[in-house]
């Protein structure tokens, strides 16, 4: 499953909320051997009837009664072997009393006759209304992590893994897809009826069904075949965005070392659908807001990420089960780090390096802001709360590092032993463990204890001197340490690493490294290292391959040949980062030339960054120049860093790309959200733009600049979400929360909602809390997650009021968890000092006339030394 998250700060920092206990598999009556369901949908009226026949080989003789999950579901009779059978039903679980009761081994058929009408999870009934009239007709199912109870009964849990079979009746215009195999159809004059049958075991949670007028296109691999489903008038977007299925079935068929293991591969992009993705048994469920025009494929390789992800799940996480969901890490992580691996495949080493350096951000920014906990805990509200970034990016950073301790051949050994043996079973961690001591004879115990086990992650600081009389390399590093215990108090533990430490030479102007390993366990250590002579830089970590943070303090020189000459992409990143905090013109020099020079884009994205970073006027002009990069990537982050500039330079700069237009989505769409942070920041102020200009300008975009997945018009709200105290802004930003509204314009508008709530005068602070109310009474998952996500930045009680009403009344952990965080947030921000935000605004502001005497005095060094 890829997730979709609206992340924002906060400071919460124990996972276990109240009410987490330790969850566990139940108890098994026996083996579930197949699960049949045969329904008809009433489409209209969003209901359904039918049978679920479940066939079951119990363990053991004397089981009177089976407890089955069933929620909101209308059971009309059961009968297990054609024998009806008394049963108590709450509403959530479904009691059937076996008479008789069961023969150790003896096969037993359970068929519950039941109907579902308005389902609130599970299963979705997607169709047009007076708001959405062009709303294509649909049904799609969402199984993870429980919520196939929500429209079948069953035993709802990984670890019973069942054949299954779903035969749908659906009028004759729909098309029904499934798991598996499709065995037979049958038609009528109003109706037809699908059947499909997946004849390899799987999970509930894995069981599937999406109905739509579909166009299908078909694809093939190795004589499997390979299908697109898409809305009519998306064909180009659909083969644009999947079109490279084929080859990355290949591919994930040699990395696993196991034959794709389904008769089919569908993926059905549907509308409205809660996550990036889903990786049903052989019928992928995607996102539509994943399909590519021409334009959008320029620069974005998300949808194609999404894609490989979902496909490596095939194997990781259908074909090999986790037993648990605190093992869940064990399936995400890899479908995670596939992407990495399809990058390297696809694109290269670099591209694959950036890839990593990325997901290993994503998790930091959450332990750092959110919480830190170990990867597998089984303690926990709801599994649902497990699917974080902890999951996902550290997980894959975590597969990185087994690839890193192994080396690439023994990894692929292991990897390719953990599937051959576990293929159609369920898994626990310890079963990685094993596979990789079977393959390999190596026991990784101790870099799962550290970073499996338990929270955190190493933070180095890295310094170096040479000696040239005794030539000596001098390294010394610190290590910060690392709080574990969840309920912050002082157990600290330390991380025992072998890291690699390389001296980099030129030789025929090409990077030579000397490389020695070291165990690094202490809080503070010094090495010496003997050269023939001084290096021209020092690689900490060669390769960058542990997940760690890291900040160096070299000389400058060593900083500025690190940029230029170390091979690893990674490292030039971490050199880039600590010439800044040495500052000053020549800085700026040599970031500039590295702008223009640097080969990778994804090192010039991080000169941009840092070079933003440097309060000089001499930087404005540098990044001017990375207006002009072929890669969109590069001069989106241009545009970015010239928004944090914040002068009439940088906003006469930003309106002609907003003018004039840009060939990536992304980059138009940074420029509009920078207008708005500059407006913002020069409200106060005799210089230009005046707000009222910029929102002229907005407004044009909100009704000229329609596009792909409305990212250039939500970039607009976002603008205007900056001019906190304008009440024109605010009424335009409402004009967009109505129903009607396309939906991620939408809630973008509803996001920006509490973005300028935080200024605005108290009637307007109590329009934006009633529209918010109003909102929060909406079932959608997206719209709850944007209220949500816009009540946390706001600095009222009233705000938490209707977060704790969110959290009584919504029955998704997801929205529960998020709104119980953002209480915790609006808690501290109703707490904060005020005088201190003043203060802190008036240092910005000396801190901004500081600048200019600065870059004189800057201008005036560098005269003197010419």
């Amino acid at each position: 499953m890829s997730n979709i998250y609206f992340d924002s700060e906060n400071n919460s920092k124990s996972f276990e909320l109240p009410g987490a206990k330790p969850h566990y598999n139940p108890d098994s009556p026996g083996k579930v051997e197949h699960i049949f369901l045969d329904l008809e949908l009433d489409i209209p009226n969003h209901s359904f009837h039918g049978n679920c026949i479940i066939s079951l080989n119990p363990v053991r003789s004397g089981i009177d009664k089976l407890t089955l999950d069933a929620v909101e579901l209308e059971i009309k009779s059961i009968k297990v072997n054609d024998t009806e059978q008394t049963f108590d039903y709450d509403g959530e679980e479904l009691q059937i009393y076996l008479q008789p009761t069961t023969e150790a081994g003896k096969r037993i058929k359970v068929a519950i006759a039941y109907a579902a009408n308005n389902p609130q999870r599970g299963i979705y009934f997607i169709t047009p209304d007076k708001h959405y009239p062009n709303k294509p007709t649909q049904v799609w199912t969402q199984g993870e992590d429980e919520d196939s109870r929500y429209w079948f009964p069953c035993f709802d849990y990984p670890g019973q893994l069942s054949t299954s079979e779903i035969r749908v009746k659906v009028p004759h215009k729909f098309i029904a897809i499934s798991n598996g195999e499709l065995i037979n159809t049958e038609e009528s004059e109003d109706n037809k009826t699908y059947h499909w049958m997946q004849k390899q075991v799987h999970p509930t949670y894995l069981m599937t069904l999406a109905v739509g007028k579909f166009v299908e296109f078909k694809d093939e691999w190795n004589g499997i075949p390979v299908t697109y489903y898409v809305e009519k008038k998306r064909q180009d977007d659909a083969l644009r965005t999947m079109g490279k299925t084929p080859q990355m079935i290949e591919f994930f068929s040699q990395e696993f070392g196991y034959k794709y293991p389904y008769p089919k591969y569908a993926q059905v992009c549907v509308n409205e659908f809660i996550f990036g993705g889903m990786e049903n048994t052989s019928t992928t469920l995607l996102t539509d807001r994943c399909l590519l025009d021409e334009r959008a494929a320029l620069d974005n390789r998300n949808s194609e990420s999404l894609v490989a992800h979902e496909l490596a799940h095939q194997w990781f996480g259908d074909l090999i089960v986790i037993k648990h969901w605190s093992h869940a890490w064990i399936k995400e992580g890899m479908a995670t780090y596939s992407e990495v691996l399809w990058t390297e495949h696809e694109y290269g080493q670099d591209d694959a390096a950036y890839y990593r350096l990325k997901e290993a951000r994503s998790y930091i920014a959450e332990d750092k802001s959110r919480y830190r906990r170990p990867i597998v805990t089984n303690v926990y509200r709801e599994a649902i709360e497990l699917y974080d970034r902890h999951l996902y990016e550290k997980a894959a950073c975590v597969y990185h590092m087994i690839k890193t301790e192994l080396g690439d051949e023994l990894f692929t050994k292991a990897i390719h032993t953990f599937v051959e043996n576990n293929a159609h079973k369920t898994v626990e961690t310890i079963d990685l463990l094993r596979a990789i001591e079977q393959t390999t004879g190596r026991n990784l115990l101790f870099l799962f204890d550290q970073y499996v086990f338990r929270g955190g992650h190493p933070d180095y600081q890295v310094n170096y001197v040479w000696d040239g009389d005794s030539k000596l390399a001098k390294v010394t590093v610190k290590q910060t340490l690392v709080n574990n215990d969840k309920n912050g108090d002082s157990s600290k533990e330390l991380f025992d690493l072998k890291i690699p430490i390389a001296f980099g030479y030129l030789k025929e102007e090409k990077p030579e490294l000397t490389t020695f390993t070291v165990r690094i366990h202490e809080q503070e250590q010094t090495f010496y290292f003997p050269l023939a002579e001084k290096p021209k830089f020092i690689s900490f970590d060669v390769g960058n391959n542990y997940l760690k943070t890291v900040k160096l303090a070299y000389p400058l020189a060593e900083l500025k040949a690190q940029l230029q000459f170390d091979p690893d992409p990674i490292s030039r990143i971490y050199a880039a980062e600590a010439l800044v905090k040495k500052g000053g013109l020549e800085v700026v020099k040599v970031l500039s030339k590295a702008l223009i020079e640097e080969s990778f884009w994804g090192v010039r994205v991080e000169v941009v960054k840092q070079l933003a970073k440097i309060q000089l006027d001499q930087v404005f002009d540098s990044l001017v120049t990375g207006l002009n990069d072929e890669d969109a990537r590069v001069r989106r982050a241009v545009v970015e860093a010239l928004t944090q500039i914040k002068t009439n330079k940088s906003y006469q700069q930003l309106k002609s790309i907003v003018k004039n237009g840009d060939a990536s989505y992304y980059v138009e769409a940074a420029a509009v959200s920078g207008i708005g942070d500059i407006a913002a920041a020069n409200a106060n102020s005799d210089q230009k733009p005046t707000q009222e200009k910029v929102i002229k300008l907005l407004k044009w975009v909100l009704a000229e600049k329609r596009g792909w997945n409305e990212v250039v018009r939500s970039a607009a709200i976002s603008a205007l979400s900056k001019m906190k105290t304008s009440e024109t802004a605010l009424n335009l930003i409402l004009k967009y929360t109505v129903l009607g509204v396309p939906q991620t314009l939408r809630l973008s508008a509803i996001r920006s909602l509490g973005t300028i709530s935080t200024a605005q005068s108290p009637v307007n602070l109590e329009r934006i809390l009633q529209r918010l109310t109003e909102l929060s009474r909406e079932n959608f998952f997206l719209t709850q997650m944007s209220v949500v996500a816009a009540l946390s930045q706001m600095e009222t009680a009233t705000a938490i009021s209707i977060l704790q009403s969110i959290v009584d009344q919504t029955t998704d952990g997801r929205v529960r968890r998020r709104a119980e965080e953002a209480v915790q947030r609006v808690q501290k921000n109703i707490g904060s000092d005020k005088a201190l935000k003043q203060l802190r605004q008036e240092f910005d502001k000396i801190k901004k006339e500081n600048q200019e005497l600065k870059s004189r005095l800057e201008n005036l060094e560098a005269k003197a030394k010419e």
